[in-house]
């Protein structure tokens, strides 16, 4: 009897592996496959999203990476003016310091007008000591205006007085009190000037 049952034992067990397979397939056949396409779609979807997010940042770093290029240009471009400006116009407050002398130099020669020996050896003395001290700030770009029958520019003169004048046009200089000055082309010290109001 015991022989009997074990045979039926056996005979219920599969007799091979792909019966245990074939058994294992019919029981999960109420399980939905999952297709690959779904899978595969999903994946695109996150890929491109993960491009696209690439591409904004790639894009974003190139226009800061211009505007770094931009501003390093710029700082560049600044630097280098602002060292022609130091060489152009270091010597703004020595020209200011020497200009006393010179409108002393020239208040001596007016002054001079003698026609006594002495008096006149001194002023071709104080004359050539002007020309040479004006030729010497020439050379430093420092030049002298005297703006006598010149129209009136508030930019450059400064008026200390309006006289009518039949003779000069109205607002032109018809005396300079003190002469002007420019350095490299920009004012250091503005002419002192008499306008003319025109004849009345």
């Amino acid at each position: 009897m015991a022989g009997e049952d074990k045979t039926q034992v056996e005979d219920q067990q599969p007799d091979t592996a792909t019966d245990a397979v074939d058994e294992t397939m019919a029981a999960d056949d109420t399980v939905e496959p999952v297709t690959e396409g779904a899978t595969a779609e999903v994946d695109v979807n996150a890929l491109q999203r993960q491009l696209a997010q690439a591409q904004d940042q790639i894009a974003e770093l190139k226009e800061q990476e211009l505007r770094t290029l931009a501003e390093m240009q710029n700082v560049r471009r600044r630097a280098e003016m602002d060292v022609e400006k130091a060489h152009k116009f270091a010597l703004d407050k020595f020209a200011n310091e020497l200009l006393p002398v010179v409108d002393s130099l020239e208040r001596a020669i007016e002054a001079s007008n003698s026609d006594d020996e002495a008096v006149v050896a001194l002023r071709e003395g104080v004359e050539m000591t002007l020309n040479m001290f004006i030729t010497g700030l020439g050379k430093f770009k420092v030049e002298q205006h005297n703006p006598v029958g010149e129209p009136f520019s508030a930019e450059l003169h400064q008026a200390m007085s309006m006289v009518p004048s039949p003779d000069v046009p109205a607002n032109h200089v018809m005396a300079v009190m003190q002469k002007g000055y420019t350095l490299n082309g920009r004012l250091i010290r503005p002419a002192m000037v008499i306008v003319s109001k025109g004849a009345e």
